[in-house]
């Protein structure tokens, strides 16, 4: 469960013209709906909303994936959704080698600016692929 501060913040989070919202609604619902997940949520106003996906199975690292909603520009909302580099693959090269960016470990980010399906759908597939490795612990 996440709380009252994610529910509010998904209440004042209104649709605008990038479609970023649905696209985020799209990438929660994998995490929400996956066996063995835990979600928690850091609120930075302003900054960035950070919705971070830990794995029962998981022995070594405190989460698998983490969506950011970047917030620097409220009415236009984009998305930063990062990996440890060993937990996913990137056949088309969309994601940007994070070293040691992401707490201390090589990370990969995908950015949307766009919440087109392709796109979409390419970074749900991240989020399955490390969720499959998270399971294996």
């Amino acid at each position: 469960m996440l709380g009252q501060e994610f529910e509010e913040f998904l209440q004042e989070w209104n649709e605008d013209g990038t479609g970023m919202r649905r696209g985020f609604d799209d990438l929660l619902g994998i995490l929400r709906n996956a066996e063995g997940v835990e979600l928690s949520f850091k609120a930075r106003p302003g900054v960035s909303y950070s919705l971070r996906a830990t794995h029962a199975a998981q022995r070594e690292r405190s989460l698998f994936a983490m969506i950011d909603v970047i917030d620097d520009d409220p009415a236009n909302r984009w998305l930063s959704v990062c990996f440890f580099g060993d937990m996913v693959s990137d056949p088309e090269e969309k994601g940007d080698l994070i070293p040691e960016g992401l707490l201390g470990g090589d990370g990969y980010c995908f950015d949307l600016d766009t919440a087109e399906e392709s796109e979409v759908t390419y970074v749900a597939q991240r989020i399955r692929e490390a969720l499959e490795a998270a399971a294996r612990g």
